[in-house]
């Protein structure tokens, strides 16, 4: 069975708030997870902005795609920590986290999960999707369309991050 028929994609449901923060404390390092009470606090605000992938047959989240509205274009620290910053209605998406379970990687979920999420908010009228990544992934976001700006200005966990962006609608 393959991706699209095994999983449904859709926006992260209350009772699934905890097992997202888990998902993240697994799948990045200590000095690059977001806190729980973070990643919960933001499906609380924007459940709209946060797209899990849920096995169809067990229910189980096996990974999501999440983030915050703004009409902001350069991405800051600021965002995964500081709710207010979220606008339901900003134009673009400052994407805060990809998390797939590592069984699950390697098999094309991660890129599943970013299609329908660019298709969901190039047709909520979103002009871009903007992320942060390692140098080590830079060509993978950009196999799913984005373009490298650079270092960005952010030094979450002490790394250098690559700021990179995809545009929907001009």
């Amino acid at each position: 069975m393959d991706i699209e028929e095994r999983f449904e994609f859709r926006d992260i449901r209350p009772e699934e708030y905890d097992r997202a923060a888990e998902i993240e404390a697994v799948v990045f390092p200590p000095n690059e997870v977001v806190a729980s009470d973070d990643v919960i606090a933001q499906a609380r605000i924007s459940p709209d902005c946060f797209m899990v992938a849920a096995d169809k047959k067990t229910g189980e989240v096996a990974g999501f795609l999440y983030g915050l509205a703004t009409d902001e274009r350069r991405f800051r620290d600021d965002f995964f920590t500081d709710k207010s910053l979220h606008d339901k209605n900003g134009d673009n998406i400052m994407l805060l986290g990809l998390d797939i379970m590592t069984d699950y990687q390697g098999h094309g979920l991660g890129r599943a999960v970013m299609k329908h999420y660019c298709a969901r908010e190039k047709a909520r009228g979103r002009k871009r999707l903007i992320l942060t990544c390692l140098e080590d992934l830079v060509g993978m976001y950009e196999k799913f369309g984005y373009t490298d700006l650079g270092i960005s200005d952010s030094n979450w966990g002490g790394e250098e991050w690559h700021e990179m962006e995809i545009v929907l609608n001009d």
